[in-house]
């Protein structure tokens, strides 16, 4: 039987696209719409359907290349070259650019050591698939595909499970979230006035997934305290001259990672997570802490790898360097993996407190806000301290809260005098 090129169809105005993610192997069998592969651009996320059902013979594409119209994919034996050509050819001409940028039904990869899948409501393993055609129908019916759990090979959701799902919601069933949590009804907020619809971009759709997940999962339980950072602070501006020199600036965040570490192996419940089945728990003999970092296109954390054998000023360049390439999108899958324990500051936008939600598997994050000035009583008279918001949360079903509050004095403790970092 004749074999089939498989080319990249009209994307309107992309060219040059990366590649990644290719979701077929030679000897595949695939169906008409099921996706081929996985493009994104500056812009948007999208995947490749198949115009035709067959076996793949040859692919002739992998994940970091460039591609842009007319680019050979792979190669197809058809099952009915006359039956599928004409059906999946009409499928592509038909739809239109809106639909091909749509932000596809999220692939499902672990970013920082899960335990289960990225999406709280998905599957824990796998990867969700949809054609284009069962994306636009979900959209029209306000469907979120990551509650479906797709019939088709490797998990590709059909137009007959939108049909069934279709039908549960009319019968006034729940669907199968994982969490018994009915969805948030849909509404058509045209009717009060003018909207406009502005999609989120990959970052941000992968962060409320994987915070959504982590705040389902995970008791979250806060301890707020304050600790007096007034010799750490005057300490760091002596470095500052030296650190300077060197092309560094010394922020007081390394302190805390530095800080943490050692709190860390006193209290190594928090340096820890628990196993997937919850019967025991896993410590972690390596410290690695993720740095929340706030960036243009959303929230990312990569990671400072055996932090406690890492001065501040080898703490502090890397922080800066991680900082930069994060801005940039110059982070590699890698660097955001491998984290046991997280800060987050917001020091340099303000604020008395917050609530971070645990980076799980992570047991346990901290939190920073704005340092201020404040009275405190010495004993005689009240002296203006310098005086630092310490906001910890943590997962309850290891961590309780006489431990957490011990872990937090602990830290303030060590922040106040630093001199004791060197015992």
């Amino acid at each position: 039987m004749a074999t089939k090129e498989i080319l990249i169809p009209d994307i309107g105005d992309f060219t040059d696209v990366d590649v990644i993610e290719v979701l077929v192997n030679p000897g595949d069998e695939i169906s008409v719409d099921e996706p081929l592969i996985t493009v994104e651009s500056d812009k948007a996320s999208m995947e490749i359907p198949s115009p035709d059902s067959g076996v793949v013979q040859d692919v002739r594409i992998k994940v970091g290349d460039k591609v842009s119209e007319g680019d050979l994919v792979l190669i197809l034996e058809p099952v009915n070259p006359s039956a599928t050509s004409t059906a999946g050819e009409n499928a592509i001409q038909s739809a239109d650019i809106t639909d091909k940028i749509e932000p596809p039904a999220e692939t499902v990869s672990p970013s920082v050591e899960p335990p289960a899948g990225l999406h709280p409501l998905a599957k824990d393993s796998g990867t969700i698939h949809a054609g284009p055609s069962v994306r636009r129908l979900a959209r029209e019916q306000s469907i979120d595909l990551t509650k479906i759990q797709g019939s088709g090979r490797k998990g590709l959701i059909t137009k007959e499970d939108i049909a069934n799902y279709l039908e549960d919601r009319e019968a006034g069933k729940s669907p199968v979230t994982g969490t018994g949590i009915p969805p948030i009804p849909a509404v058509d907020f045209t009717g009060f006035g003018e909207i406009e619809e502005i999609p989120l971009n990959k970052i941000k759709r992968l962060t409320a997934a994987n915070l959504s997940r982590a705040w389902l999962n995970v008791p979250h339980v806060m301890h707020n305290d304050e600790t007096d950072i007034t010799e750490a602070e005057a300490f760091r501006k002596t470095l500052k001259a030296e650190a300077e020199k060197e092309g560094i600036r010394i922020s007081l965040l390394s302190f805390f990672i530095r800080a943490c570490c050692t709190v860390l192996k006193k209290y190594p419940t928090f340096n820890a997570s628990l196993a997937p089945d919850g019967e025991s728990l896993l410590l972690k003999k390596y410290y690695h802490i993720g740095i929340a970092v706030d960036t243009p296109n959303g929230l990312v954390v990569p990671v400072i790898r055996d932090a406690d054998h890492k001065g501040l000023f080898e703490l502090s360049s890397e922080l800066m360097e991680l900082s930069r390439r994060a801005r940039e999108r110059k982070l590699s899958p890698g660097d955001m993996q491998g984290a046991s324990f997280t800060i987050s500051s917001l020091g340099g936008i303000g604020g008395t407190s917050f609530t971070p939600i645990v980076n799980a598997p992570e047991v346990a994050i901290l939190g920073l806000t704005r340092s201020c000035m404040k009275p405190v009583w010495d004993g005689s008279q009240f002296v203006p301290r310098l005086m630092q918001p310490i906001s910890l949360s943590y997962d309850h079903r290891v961590i309780d809260g006489a431990e957490a509050a011990r872990f937090v004095r602990e830290l303030g403790a060590l922040m106040h005098d630093i001199r004791r970092l060197l015992v």
